[in-house]
């Protein structure tokens, strides 16, 4: 696919709370539907990781938060020109290299991250790269890939993950 440009705007959905912008149905269709990865230029910024979300009527939007827009001097209201192209990322998103060296390292903590579903790796690389310090980072990585290990395989729990105690009844 090569990439498509469009004009959209700066968008608010008050019940979630979250920026976005539209992405019209015409263009979901061209892309393949709303399941596809994506990698997103608002005004000609640096492409950023995305995915589309519907919004009704065939329309998808893109979720552009706070700090991204600061960054590119938009806010609500705003016409932008967005440009949007295939995601070929092995997992959607920019792996933080601290993660990816544990698991070239482990074995067997590969292996069970490559068991899990895209949006649970999603969630793991997310969550480790929220972080700036890349010691951080390192300790995050080395506690989610331990906890997942320690999970039955047939099991997966975010709380167990994340190393928090069971929610109480």
């Amino acid at each position: 696919m090569e990439p498509i440009t469009f004009i959209s705007h700066i968008d608010h959905l008050s019940k979630l709370k979250l920026h976005h912008i539209t992405v019209p149905a015409e263009i979901v269709d061209k892309v393949g539907g709303i399941a596809i990865r994506l990698m997103c230029s608002i005004n000609g910024n640096k492409s950023f990781h995305a995915g589309m979300v519907a919004l009704g009527g065939g329309a998808a939007y893109v979720t552009v938060n706070k700090g991204r827009m600061k960054k590119y001097g938009v806010e609500k209201g705003d016409v932008v020109e967005a440009t949007i192209d295939l995601d070929n990322s092995k997992y959607g998103m920019e792996v933080p290299e601290e993660l990816e060296a544990l698991l070239e390292q482990d074995d067997e903590g590969a292996r069970r991250f490559e068991m899990l579903s895209s949006g649970k790796q999603r969630y793991i690389i997310h969550y480790v790269s929220q972080v700036k310090s890349s010691q951080k980072k390192i300790d995050r990585a080395i506690m989610l890939i331990n906890n997942l290990k320690a999970l039955p395989e047939d099991e997966f729990s975010f709380r167990k993950l994340l190393g928090l105690p069971p929610k109480e009844s």
